[in-house]
């Protein structure tokens, strides 16, 4: 992980808004949200394992993607992560319907691998994007 400065930290923003921003700029709300905050997170690469995530916090109201509740974020630091699997299927996996709808995604081999330069580089591009936007 490599966090990188920005004009958009300690910054606050009405959550419809900003979501609806970051969409047309291709950002994802991260699954890992809840109603005290999240991050909007895009990917780098074609592979999906590099990613740019720009966390926030709930200041006021709670996050609801299905309305607009007025909820106010703040945004933290963004950063540069990037996550590196075994490719092809787990040789430790097993058949289990169940457990499939929990276990369905393996565990990275690193999930803090080293960031290449040239995807620090196209994060701090995106970056000024939505600074720019907002």
């Amino acid at each position: 992980m490599v966090p990188i400065s920005s004009s958009i930290e300690s910054t606050k923003h009405e959550f419809t808004a900003v979501n609806k921003l970051l969409n047309q700029l291709q950002f994802a709300l991260g699954g890992g949200w809840d109603y005290e905050g999240g991050s909007f997170d895009r990917y780098l690469d074609d592979e999906h394992k590099v990613w740019l995530r720009i966390p926030f916090k709930t200041r006021s109201g709670n996050i609801d993607i299905e309305a607009d509740n007025g909820a106010v974020i703040e945004f933290d630091r963004p950063f540069v992560l990037k996550h590196l699997y075994n490719e092809g299927t787990d040789p430790e996996g097993s058949v289990r319907l169940l457990g499939a709808l929990f276990d369905q995604f393996q565990t990275p081999v690193d999930p803090d691998a080293r960031v290449e330069q040239q995807w620090l580089d196209k994060a701090k591009e995106l970056l000024a994007e939505v600074e720019r936007a907002l």
